[in-house]
């Protein structure tokens, strides 16, 4: 745990949620405090990730004001991985995921936040592969999720969101990965990440590489909705996004994994009213865990963003937030 952080080990609290389909899922809410709540935001983690790696972020988030809902998405960390709950749901098998089962998920919880936290305006986040999928969540010419669904938001942050990767995959490679997810989509690989790649904290990258619950794979359908997903994005599905819908994106300039040009040529296309791309110099892919008080900044960054979209709504703060 970060020593910096201003959250206590209580600041949340975890649950094993029902989702679509029968799926369990686990779940974190870092309710705000001491301050009232101005808003809620759904965070959705990146690819092999969980959402525990995030406690010191979402404890700042929480301590300025805006209350945290994550989850550990289907196939991944504990939802995945936790043998009592996956005696319950036998077909959560790790890596083995969609973007549409995705996409589907994240219109659950964030119709979930909308029901808990009605006087709140609601945001989605999402890191890496989490940030491609907040993109692509309120650009889809079908559901999920529902156009009712993306109404209920009050604005999208994409944290270095995995548009495309820093070194581009080979086309011949690309090529047969969609051919293959066609005819053994739940084949499951080995994608292996540099922890030195996702921050300048040598501490964090090790505990990332150390992590019981961090198992770099996932099945073809998985990898290539992934990759495909976010070449579309750039290629067309920015075309869909609604112009009243605002978008903040934040990547680090020195980004190993995903590519910082990418992010910024996807912000360049939308046509938004109200967006806005903040570039961390020097900053490898996790942000959040940069020292030298580049995490702090990012931290004020997205909560200012969203704290200000907020109040521009009109919300007033009451309590939690949350229905008694």
């Amino acid at each position: 745990m970060d020593t910096a952080s201003t959250s206590t080990p209580d600041a949340f609290t975890e649950a094993w949620l029902p989702g679509p389909d029968g799926t369990s899922f686990y779940t974190r809410t870092y309710a705000s405090a001491p301050c009232p709540a101005r808003a809620a935001v759904v965070f959705v983690h990146g690819f092999s990730g969980h959402c525990a790696r995030y406690e010191w972020m979402h404890g700042e988030y929480a301590a300025r004001g805006v209350t945290v809902f994550t989850f550990d998405q289907r196939s991944f960390g504990r939802t995945a991985l936790d043998a009592e709950e996956r005696a319950r749901t036998p077909g959560a098998l790790y890596g083995r995921t969609s973007w549409r089962e995705q996409l589907g998920d994240i219109e659950w919880w964030v119709r979930h936040v909308k029901d808990r936290y009605p006087g709140l305006p609601v945001f989605l986040m999402g890191h890496s592969m989490g940030g491609a999928l907040a993109l692509a969540f309120v650009t889809r010419k079908s559901a999920p999720p529902s156009a009712d669904a993306v109404e209920m938001l009050a604005g999208v942050v994409a944290s270095s969101p995995f548009i495309l990767r820093t070194k581009p995959t080979a086309w011949h490679v690309r090529w047969a990965g969609w051919l293959l997810s066609f005819v053994m989509p739940n084949l499951v690989l080995h994608t292996p990440i540099n922890p030195n790649n996702l921050s300048h904290d040598p501490v964090k990258n090790e505990a990332n590489s150390k992590d019981p619950r961090i198992l770099h794979k996932g099945s073809l359908r998985c990898l290539d909705d992934m990759l495909g997903g976010g070449e579309n994005l750039l290629r067309y599905d920015h075309k869909q996004w609604p112009k009243a819908m605002p978008l903040l994106i934040l990547h680090g300039s020195a980004d190993r994994i995903t590519s910082p040009k990418a992010s910024r040529d996807f912000f360049d296309k939308v046509e938004a009213e109200d967006k806005e791309y903040k570039v961390f110099e020097g900053g490898y892919h996790e942000v959040m865990r940069e020292p030298n008080g580049m995490k702090e900044e990012y931290a004020e960054a997205s909560t200012g963003w969203m704290l200000e979209r907020a109040q521009n709504s009109g919300s007033r703060p009451v309590g939690d937030g949350s229905k008694l």
